[in-house]
């Protein structure tokens, strides 16, 4: 088998392509998604914080 066969799977290489790419991109997502809710989290938080000493 050579590396083109390979890459070519047997004639189904854009379902097979296709379906690493989208898993790729569900398993980033689940990495990049909480990451970034964390972060907007610990902004509102300190934005509270900062109101509250001005307030009090």
């Amino acid at each position: 088998m050579t590396l083109q066969e390979f890459f070519h799977m047997g004639g189904y290489a854009v379902y097979v392509w296709s379906s690493y790419a989208i898993a790729l991109v569900v398993l980033v997502a689940n990495v990049v998604a909480p990451i970034l809710q964390r972060r907007k989290l610990f902004v509102q938080l300190a934005r509270r914080q900062r109101r509250e000493r001005r307030e009090s």
